[in-house]
């Protein structure tokens, strides 16, 4: 990965315009897909499975005047009057008929019926218009909110002096949500932190124009999707936030490297893609948590919230690719010109004029030295000095006392998270002075707080020969049961061949009280079917925002499991150690703890709610949760990277002469954190910044998911990663890096920091001689167990292009180096290049340039060395080739004769043929093939047999447990 990502950068380096012009060219493609095809997002609600769900599906097919969605009117009498009075049965009365005419409504309740109970306040002040639509809210065309809305102001008009005619309703319940000024000043805070923290104008706008660029692309692909998926108006501005913090941050992880190397004197291009190639590939492995835990939001089995990860999960994914192509394409428009204020441009780029090109190299070089120089006495003296140095030296000096503080307070900041309450968004929650609000608090006031979320049971009646009466006793039965305030409601439909029982609660929506009402219904559902035969329902919207609650509370659990057990592993993979994933998934729950506490103190306690502006106090958003576990897990896994590789880099390569290994692995932490903190902090103080300015004058439904966010930021990475991970280390010293080592090798190799870059950078010049096809220094096969010697060990060969090679020994270890030689080895160890390409760094570019033929069957021998010269390779690979026999090695010399003479006259040259290597038990059957092979100058290897390993294998199948 790192080495691809090495190439992209310095390509995207050279060709800026190629990849500026191609993300433009996709932004506005995806802007007239957006004209073409969006739809408009849609916030219904559907829980699939569930009994309130099959509820509303029955009735849409059966009693479609209650399935859909419902609107009202409340009318308020004015100071002395009375909706009794004739000029408001007639004002109401007439606006009902009106109202019924309209396209997609199917029925009016006229308060006034006498089959209907509760549409009239017992003191007469009030009245309710019910309103239902055929389908759901989405569906309801803009004409007819428009013409419900004149009708509400024409009865308005009508009403007696003084009286109130307020539309609202579920139709209304939820506002769409739009972005404002406050959300751009978290824009404005990361601009000033990026400025302060490369010192330049110019780099300070790359990360933020980067992340502008997928935000927009982003969002385009999102309503893109509304025209086939269904999309909540909460969708595009989570995206939106995700997509800009990640994008800000991802983008400064790379320009921050580049920056520092350029500054060192490393020419920009160079430094570029090792920066792309190091600080890209932690910004991939981020963003792949980042993914994991969003689509992993899917575990709720809830349709919005999966569309809404997948939505959030595609932000992030486009953040990765802009920021690995568009900000070393910057880079390379930028130059030189990135090394900030009070840091002088490197020698190269003030070149003088008539210097010679030796001159020149000879001065660029003592200049990189002496700027090496300073910059190492600057970092030392920043180290010493530095506010990060005082800090970790703060906290790693009383570990114990560090540790114990830290997650004492963070445990008090989580106790409000245990009242945490969970409901859907309802026009209680909209901003004061909203129409729908106002008409939610009246009917609050008039009709008792359950008159905002009526339930409904239903069930097939088809067998009733008295329905009317069937669905009368019933509701009278429903009616004595605790929590009910009345049934408003008790008819069969107009073909008798179902019910519904239209039930009052006594407490609100948003009540638990009224969620466990639903729980005492269902559970009576047996004792009514034994009594009237009706197998019964509990349904309606309330219901079914009551359903998704609970679900989405059963599913944090297996969620959370998911995510710290993911996080384990990640991190496992990663440090090559045990504690570090353990610390690191302990700190991540206490981050999650302490957001979850802070917005049960705010949302639900009260406290700093005016501050922040939240509209009502009491239960949050049901999958503010899940959403924020699942984006806060990969963000903790970024300033874990980022801060501990950079330990443990130093504790690997830690001088250790005259150090204890506590010593040593104390040293690590310290240094470690003072190379890496500077950019975590920026990191986090932007992620902060984007994440709370979506607090104040934010969507009511995502308020509390940024606040979370914001907090668990904070939190995890001021309080978790930078106090007390460096504290726990410091606990720990050296036993903080061990993991067993048959877990060490069962564990995939997993490059996070680049280090097959640095090793790329490091070994360009080697090996010195020139057209090298194949060399190796100290080249050793890894053991597959502890207590195995390697099969092969301290290899060293040069071969040249159009050279034989004839390595000798037992089959099983001349057969492991043919393999390692050919990239198709996982555990190898020394320095080893084939064709130009460092292995194992490079493995599947040699496979795809060595051809191999393992002649396990002599009969098909000259097959497979014909496949495997036929391919064009350069470098040719040919096991035991003394188990031919006569007429079988004919045949394979004959192959590689005419496979010589097809390479001579394809490179033109008639001294090089492919390159050869060949392994034998017996060497005077090997160089008789050879010598009919036409290759008499052959150099020979002899490998000594291992002291100690299992019986030879006599296939290749029996080698499965060395290879990868």
């Amino acid at each position: 990965m790192s080495t691809f990502l090495y190439t992209l950068g310095r390509w995207s380096f050279r060709h800026p315009w190629r990849v500026l012009s191609a993300w433009l060219l996709i932004l506005v493609l995806a802007g007239g897909g957006v004209a073409l095809l969006a739809k408009g997002t849609d916030n219904t609600f559907t829980i699939p499975g569930t009994e309130s769900q099959a509820g509303l599906e029955m009735l849409d097919r059966t009693f479609p005047q209650v399935s859909g969605a419902s609107a009202e009117i409340i009318v308020v009498a004015a100071d002395g009057g009375s909706v009794r009075d004739q000029a408001y049965q007639d004002a109401i009365q007439k606006t009902t008929t009106d109202i019924g005419e309209l396209d997609f409504v199917e029925a009016v309740t006229d308060p006034y019926d006498a089959n209907i109970s509760g549409s009239i306040a017992d003191d007469n002040r009030a009245a309710i218009v019910r309103i239902q639509f055929a389908g759901e809210a989405s569906s309801v065309p803009q004409a007819t909110e428009d013409a419900l809305h004149e009708a509400t102001t024409a009865l308005g008009s009508a009403l007696p002096s003084g009286a109130q005619a307020i539309l609202g309703g579920q139709l209304f319940a939820t506002e769409i949500p739009g972005a404002s000024l406050t959300e751009a000043l978290g824009v404005v805070i990361a601009a000033l932190v990026l400025m302060v923290t490369f010192r330049s104008f110019l780099v300070a706008g790359m990360p933020l124009a980067t992340a502008l660029l997928g935000v927009a692309l982003s969002v385009a692909l999102i309503f893109i999707a509304t025209g086939f998926a269904t999309v909540s108006s909460t969708t595009p501005l989570l995206a939106v936030m995700l997509g800009l913090a990640v994008g800000i941050d991802y983008a400064l992880f790379i320009v921050s490297r580049h920056q520092d190397q350029t500054r060192a004197g490393m020419d920009p291009e160079e430094s570029t893609a090792r920066a792309v190639g190091t600080a890209g590939s932690a910004v991939v492995f981020a963003g792949i948590t980042v993914l994991i835990a969003l689509i992993g939001l899917g575990f709720a089995n809830i349709p919005f919230l999966t569309t809404m990860g997948i939505a959030a999960s595609v932000a992030v994914a486009i953040a990765v690719c802009v920021g690995l192509t568009l900000t070393p394409a910057f880079l390379g428009f930028a130059g030189h010109r990135v090394v900030g204020w009070g840091f002088k441009k490197p020698r190269s780029a003030r070149r003088r004029r008539g210097m010679s090109a030796q001159e020149d190299s000879d001065a660029l070089a003592e200049a990189a030295a002496e700027r090496e120089k300073k910059a190492e006495t600057a970092a030392i003296r920043a180290q010493r000095n530095g506010p990060a140095r005082r800090w970790v030296g703060l906290v790693t000096r009383h570990p114990l006392v560090t540790t114990v503080a830290v997650i004492g307070l963070l445990g008090v900041t989580a106790i409000p998270a245990t009242s945490l309450a969970l409901t859907l968004p309802n026009a209680g929650q909209l901003p004061p002075g909203n129409p729908a609000r106002v008409a939610y608090e009246l009917t609050d006031e008039y009709f008792g707080p359950g008159a905002n979320g009526p339930l409904i049971m239903t069930g097939t009646i088809v067998t009733s020969n008295d329905p009317l009466n069937l669905m009368k006793n019933i509701g009278d039965e429903i009616a004595k049961i605790p929590g009910v305030a009345e049934v408003a409601l008790a008819t069969p439909n107009q073909t008798a061949d179902t019910g519904i029982v239209q039930i009052i609660p006594e407490t609100a929506p948003d009540d638990p009280r009224t969620a466990d009402l639903v729980r005492e219904l269902r559970s009576q559902e047996q004792r009514l079917y034994d009594e009237f035969g009706v197998r019964l329902l509990v349904t309606g919207y309330t219901a079914v925002t009551i359903d998704i609650s609970d679900q989405l509370g059963a599913a944090l659990l297996p969620f959370g499991i998911f995510v710290v057990g993911l996080s384990l592993i990640l991190l496992m993979i990663v440090f090559r150690s045990i504690w570090v994933p353990l610390t690191a998934a302990g700190g991540y729950l206490l981050s999650v703890a302490a957001s979850f506490g802070v917005v049960a103190a705010v949302f639900e306690w009260g406290w700093f709610a005016d501050a922040l502006h939240v509209a009502k106090v009491g239960p949050i958003i049901s999958f503010m949760p899940i959403v924020v576990m699942g984006v806060l897990f990969g963000l903790a896994m970024d300033y874990q990277v980022f801060l501990v590789s950079r330990m443990r880099e130093d504790y690997v390569h830690a001088n250790r002469e005259g150090r204890t290994p506590r010593e040593v692995a104390l040293g690590a932490v310290r240094s470690g954190f003072v190379g890496s903190a500077r950019v975590v902090v920026a990191a986090a103080v932007i992620m902060f910044a984007v994440f709370v300015a979506f607090v104040p004058e934010g969507d009511s439904s995502l308020k509390p998911i940024a606040l979370g966010l914001a907090v668990g930021v904070a939190v995890d990475a001021f309080l978790v990663r930078m106090t007390l991970v460096p504290a726990v280390l410091a606990l720990l010293g050296d036993k903080a890096w061990w993991m067993p080592r048959w877990l060490d090798r069962l564990l995939p190799k997993l490059d996070v920091e680049g280090e097959a870059v640095e090793r790329e950078v490091r070994l360009a010049d080697w090996p010195s001689e020139p057209a090298i096809a194949v060399a190796a220094d100290e080249l050793s096969a890894v053991g597959s167990s502890d207590a195995e010697q390697p099969v092969f060990r301290d290899i060293s060969l040069r071969l040249g292009y159009g050279g034989t090679l004839l390595v000798t020994g037992e089959s099983r270890t001349t057969r492991t180096l043919l393999l390692a030689l050919s990239g198709r080895l996982a555990g190898i160890e020394g320095r080893l290049r084939v064709d130009g390409l460092l292995v194992p760094e490079r493995a599947g570019a040699v496979r795809a340039r060595v051809g191999v033929a393992l002649l396990d069957d002599t009969a098909d021998a000259a097959r497979a060395v014909a496949d495997a010269v036929g391919r064009g390779t350069r470098i040719v690979v040919v096991s035991d080739v003394d188990r031919l026999d006569d007429d079988a090695r004919d045949e394979v010399a004959h192959v590689l004769r005419r496979a010589a003479t097809e390479a001579r006259e394809r490179s033109g040259d008639a001294s090089s043929p492919f390159t050869l290597i060949v392994s034998a038990r017996d060497e005077r059957r090997a160089l008789a093939l050879l010598s009919e092979a036409l290759r008499p100058d052959v150099a020979s290897l002899a490998l000594p047999t291992p002291r100690r390993h299992r019986t030879e294998p006599e296939t290749f199948a029996d080698l499965s447990e060395v290879f990868a």
